[in-house]
């Protein structure tokens, strides 16, 4: 008596079933051969063969050397519905007979077999497994299961292996197509080389290949190869930086370099970008399972060099990419930025550009994170403090300012603004520092004033004036009268700067070229020599300054009859001296003009220029030590310190 049915009646499945609920991969021609293909790697295979034929109802063929499937395999994994890969077999790939390594399997739910129903109904499984072979015929035309083993056939083979057959009657691809997709998806192991209609691509005919570039380290030539895999519309199980020893792949590809983490592999950029570094003089440096590289000195110094290399990549593509971001970011946060001042906008607009440049590897989280602060910071600046400030400006003000922006825009108002803000500091920090006999002239007075030689006159504001060869070996001519030599020391580091015993002095000049002699001149020499702090300038000062003057026009080393004007700075001077006098020679020509000063008269003379903006925006500076508004010009660094001798310290 047969055994009663547990069930009344079971399912019944509309015929293509199954084809509807695979979804992309038995429409789309690529994700279903990208699939077979992937089928093939989880099967230890190192050959793919695919022919794709060139019209309808012929044959779709794929082979691969794989391990194979025996019958109970086949009836185990092939025909259940969501064969669960990993719980079954493993991650691991198990290779067939003769071949050795190790790799980590594509495959999970076990829908990617069934690729071939892309491109008709049915298909045809021909399968060999240590050394039994087994032919199935796979059909959707069945209304009581998704799919059903039309016709099965068994043999004998020496031969391991599996050939998919298939007659197109549907989305037939085309193979340059399908040739370019499957080489972006699967180049990254040249031990595994899969072929369209008998052709293959080579990495440097990539066209996912972004660079190609020779590296060194030592006697080690390394070719790395930057390849962009957006071409490939499904992401691999490998991605990163794979090391190629003599066309086989050491490890596995990742972007771990030795000990460090070269990128994220969660970001955007780890997903995207691949690397390829071809060699074959690494090979007494890896393990001898090909598990990965030894640890050993020299290839520090190749990770060393290989990341360089990826960073100088990346930072490229970031300015390539940088639109592409901003884009994606100003979606992101399309409501907050629309809430936003137009000002407002253009800075958060700006940011986002820095970040995205600065850091072109950064997680999108992170850069969401720096952004929304960015959003939140300009929403916290209210619009009633700025209208606060209006209320209280007179109608001259209001007028003034109207003025300004008829004429100027804002950009225009803050480089002038800024540009007035640096004097302004300059100046406050000359008048604190100019008293204190403490304060180091070279270092820290005479950079300044170098810094506001527009103070001297307007014709000194140029930047064309410059140290040069010429006024350098003028320079050496005249003061080694002077001065001993040790003074020069300094040259090395500012050859415009000359250590005198009780000053420091700095030599400009300007050129021009003479038509008549080809030749370039120099016309115009400006000399600043700065007295200690608390310095009161005599005759001796007055008179020492027009032997330079005398010396510098006839000193042989200068083109030409340069005018030379010497400016000589202190805290006070005596009332016994004219504070300016001219230098003439015997035939009473001027060479130029001796100019005596004070610090306090720079000062002065700055207020004027600035159109009295220091007297009236003074409290700005009033809290603020005169070395910290130095350092906000000349952040803190390493310097070569010298001593009043002008020796090294």
């Amino acid at each position: 008596m047969a055994k009663k049915a547990s069930y009344v009646t079971g399912s019944l499945f509309e015929e293509g079933y199954l084809v509807r609920t695979l979804g992309a991969l038995v429409h789309t021609p690529d994700i279903a051969l990208t699939e077979l293909v992937a089928n093939a790697w989880d099967a230890g295979a190192t050959k793919v063969d695919i022919f794709i034929p060139e019209e309808y109802h012929q044959k779709l063929v794929v082979v691969d050397n794989g391990t194979g499937l025996s019958k109970e395999q086949f009836e185990q994994r092939w025909m259940k519905l969501g064969y669960n890969r990993l719980r079954h077999q493993g991650k691991n790939v198990i290779f067939p007979p003769g071949i050795s390594g190790k790799r980590i399997a594509y495959g999970r739910n076990g829908v990617g077999r069934h690729g071939l129903l892309c491109f008709g109904s049915e298909y045809t499984v021909l399968t060999s497994h240590e050394g039994k072979s087994s032919k199935f015929v796979v059909t959707t035309l069945n209304e009581e299961q998704p799919f059903v083993i039309k016709d099965a056939k068994y043999g004998n083979s020496n031969i391991a292996g599996t050939r998919l057959e298939v007659v197109v009657t549907k989305n037939l691809p085309k193979a340059e197509k399908i040739l370019r997709i499957i080489s972006a998806r699967f180049l990254h192991d040249p031990n595994f080389v899969v072929s369209i209609n008998k052709q293959t691509v080579n990495l440097e005919e990539h066209s996912g290949l972004i660079d190609t570039t020779e590296l060194k380290v030592g006697e080690i030539v390394l070719t790395a190869h930057f390849i962009d895999s957006l071409k490939s519309s499904k992401s691999t199980a490998y991605q990163g930086i794979a090391f190629w020893q003599s066309n086989r792949l050491v490890g596995e590809p990742s972007w771990i370099l030795g000990f460090e983490a070269v990128l994220d592999g969660r970001t955007t950029f780890a997903k995207r970008y691949t690397v390829v570094i071809k060699t074959n003089d690494l090979a007494e440096y890896v393990y001898e399972d090909w598990t990965g590289f030894k640890k050993v000195a020299p290839m520090d110094k190749v990770y060393k060099v290989v990341s360089d290399y990826i960073f100088k990549m990346l930072g490229e593509i970031a300015k390539e990419n940088v639109e592409e971001t901003k884009l994606q970011v100003t979606n992101d946060f399309k409501r907050e930025i629309a809430s936003l001042s137009p000002l407002g906008k253009f800075e958060v607009d700006e940011v986002i550009e820095a970040i995205a440049l600065a850091h072109p590897t950064a997680r999108p989280e992170s850069l969401a994170i720096a952004v929304e602060a960015v959003i939140n910071l300009e929403k916290t600046r209210s619009g009633k403090e700025l209208m606060a400030k209006l209320a209280k400006l007179s109608d001259a003000d209001i007028d003034g300012l109207k003025t300004l922006l008829d004429k100027w825009s804002i950009k225009d108002a803050l480089i002038v603004l800024d540009e007035i803000h640096n004097r302004l500091s300059v100046i406050e920090a000359i008048r604190k520092l100019s008293k204190d006999e403490n304060v180091d002239e070279l270092h820290v007075l005479h950079p300044l004033v170098t810094e506001a030689r527009w103070l001297f006159g307007p014709e000194f504001e140029s930047a064309e004036y410059a140290s040069n060869r010429q006024l350098h070996s003028a320079v050496q001519t005249v003061f080694k009268k002077r001065i001993s030599k040790e003074a020069f020391n300094n040259h090395k580091q500012r050859p415009d700067i000359v250590l005198l015993n009780d000053s420091t002095a700095s030599i400009t000049g300007t050129e021009f070229f003479d038509s008549d002699s080809n030749l370039s001149t120099v016309n115009k020499v400006l000399i600043i020599e700065l007295k200690r702090g608390a310095f009161k300038l005599t005759r001796a000062e007055r008179n020492q300054a027009h032997g330079y003057v005398e010396d510098f026009v006839n000193c042989g080393s200068l083109i030409g009859s340069p005018y030379v004007e010497a400016f000589v700075v202190g805290d006070q001077f005596s009332e016994k001296i004219t504070p300016i006098s001219t230098v003439q020679n015997e035939n009473k020509i001027e060479l130029g003009k001796v100019r005596i000063t004070t610090f306090s008269q720079l000062v002065d003379t700055a207020e004027r220029r600035l159109f009295g903006l220091r007297q009236k925006l003074n409290e700005r500076y009033d809290d603020i030590p005169g070395m910290d508004l130095f350092n906000q010009k000349y952040p803190p660094q390493l310097t070569v310190d010298f001593k009043k001798d002008g020796t090294n310290n």
